[in-house]
C-alpha cells in the first residue's frame, strides 16, 4: 500500500454527482488556496453499509463546513448510478439530501492512484493478464490540506465502516497544529491542553 501522507493528493478530473446534478471535469483543484478536503472512498452504490458513511457525512456536514472542510465522495461506480442512488428516497435503501460532490470514478484510475483499489492484475499461464479480485475500492480516507498536500489516510477493508469523530478529530489536530505549530498527543480532542 502507498503511504501518500507528505505527498501532493493525486490530481484528477472525473464526473461527479453534485447535490443531484451531474458534473464534468470535477477536480480537488477547485479548492486548492480555500479549504481543506476530506477526499473518502466508499466500495459501491446501492449497498448496505456504504448509504450509512455516506448518510452520516451528511448528517454532519455542516461540522465539516464550519471547519472550512469540503467532503467529496468516491467510488468506483459511474455518476449514472449516483445519479439514481441519489435519487432513491433513504426509507428505500437511497441516498436522497446528499449534497456534497460524489466522484465517479468508473475508470478505477483515481482508486488506483490512491492505492485503495482492490484486487490486482495477475497472468494466466497462457500469459493473458486477467483481474484477480474485486475491482471496487476500499473505504480509504485522505485529509488533504489547503495546499494540495495529504496529511492523514486511512484505509479499511470493505466490510468495516469508519469513525467521523475521528474524522473531525484528525481535522481539529490538523488544524491545531497549523495554526499553533504545536504536535498534538495520543487522543487529543479541540478542547484539551497539548
Amino acid at each position: 500500500m502507498a503511504v501518500l501522507v507528505g505527498k501532493r493528493a493525486p490530481s484528477f478530473k472525473a464526473t461527479a454527482v453534485i447535490d443531484g446534478k451531474a458534473e464534468e471535469e470535477f477536480s480537488l483543484d477547485r479548492y486548492l488556496g480555500k479549504k481543506h478536503v476530506l477526499f473518502f472512498f466508499y466500495p459501491a452504490d446501492f449497498s448496505r453499509v456504504c448509504p450509512t458513511e455516506i448518510l452520516a457525512f451528511q448528517d454532519r456536514l455542516a461540522e465539516f463546513e464550519q471547519r472550512g472542510v469540503a467532503v467529496v465522495g468516491c467510488s468506483t461506480d459511474s455518476h449514472y448510478a449516483h445519479l439514481a442512488w441519489q435519487e432513491t428516497p433513504r426509507a428505500q435503501g437511497g441516498i436522497g439530501g446528499v449534497t456534497y460532490p460524489l466522484v465517479a470514478d468508473a475508470t478505477k484510475t483515481i482508486s488506483a492512484n490512491y492505492d485503495v483499489l482492490g484486487g490486482h492484475y495477475d497472468y494466466t499461464e497462457q500469459a493473458e493478464m486477467t483481474f484477480v479480485g474485486s475491482p471496487m475500492a476500499y473505504r480509504g480516507l485522505f485529509l488533504i490540506d489547503k495546499d494540495g498536500i495529504v496529511r492523514h489516510q486511512l484505509v479499511n477493508d470493505r466490510p468495516l465502516g469508519r469513525s467521523l469523530t475521528e474524522a473531525l478529530r484528525m481535522i481539529d489536530a490538523l488544524q491545531f497544529y497549523e495554526n499553533n505549530g504545536e504536535a498534538c498527543p495520543v487522543d487529543w480532542e479541540a478542547d484539551k491542553a497539548v
